[in-house]
């Protein structure tokens, strides 16, 4: 199957798309990782990237936050080329991350976890001493654990901390890299719900990488990988069985 290059019918022609990557290309030392991707996230949609364990869904997260840098292609945020950026200037132009495995510390409180999250805002915002209401209505469970230690948390607790401090940096775009990994079925509705609220009322766009199939169906347009490039796309409203068990199915 060939490379399929993102469609553009899901976002308005007259307003310019939050994330455009063309043609990157990523190597670990000879060994090719990512090839020719190409893919648009469009402002106050949800995108998500599909693809079985290995197929280089991170390594193109870790491209688009700076933690690695492709050897070619481009990466535009809001219409400007980031591929020289470091990882704190993209979050400060309002690139939210929440990594695979959450990065709770462990030894700070969900209070300043939550606070640190506003370091991202630089100058798109002012820092406040306590954490919004907001944050609490998205996730409820954490007002009554603000004192505890990140480290106490559960997983399913911490992943929702973890979303939520990225919340505190008021981002632009939020990137998700499998937030329901090794969570319960309820917590992930919570934060299915959650996610779908965020871009509901705040309009930022997502960039999701997920294999549960539910939350997968939640966005609208699907981008899937294999050995490293994108081989299919479309909305999630045409992601048929086969689709599924060619690309997600264990």
């Amino acid at each position: 199957m060939t490379t399929t290059l993102p469609a553009p019918a899901l976002q308005d022609p007259m307003t310019a798309p939050m994330l455009e990557v063309s043609g990157l290309n990523f190597y670990y030392g000879e060994s090719h990782i990512l090839r020719d991707v190409s893919m648009t996230i469009p402002k106050g949609q949800m995108v998500c990237l599909i693809g079985r364990n290995g197929v280089g869904k991170t390594t193109m997260l870790k491209n688009i936050m700076g933690v690695l840098r492709p050897r070619t292609g481009e990466i535009r945020f809001e219409g400007q080329v980031v591929n020289s950026f470091p990882p704190d200037r993209r979050a400060r132009l309002g690139i939210g991350y929440v990594p695979q495995g959450r990065e709770v510390i462990p030894r700070l409180t969900v209070r300043e976890n939550l606070l640190i999250g506003q370091e991202a805002l630089g100058s798109r915002g002012k820092a406040q001493k306590e954490v919004p209401e907001e944050i609490y209505e998205l996730f409820p469970v954490l007002k009554d654990m603000l004192d505890r230690m990140g480290g106490d948390l559960s997983g399913g607790q911490q992943q929702q901390l973890a979303i939520a401090r990225a919340i505190m940096g008021q981002p632009k775009l939020l990137v998700l890299d499998e937030p329901t990994e090794g969570i319960q079925p309820s917590i992930i509705l919570d934060i299915e719900a959650a996610v779908k609220k965020i871009i509901r009322t705040t309009g930022i766009s997502v960039l999701l990488v997920e294999q549960h199939l539910h939350f997968v169906r939640q966005a609208d347009y699907y981008y899937a990988m294999q050995r490293g490039g994108i081989v299919a796309n479309g909305p999630t409203s045409e992601l048929t069985n086969d689709i599924i068990q060619e690309f997600l199915a264990v």
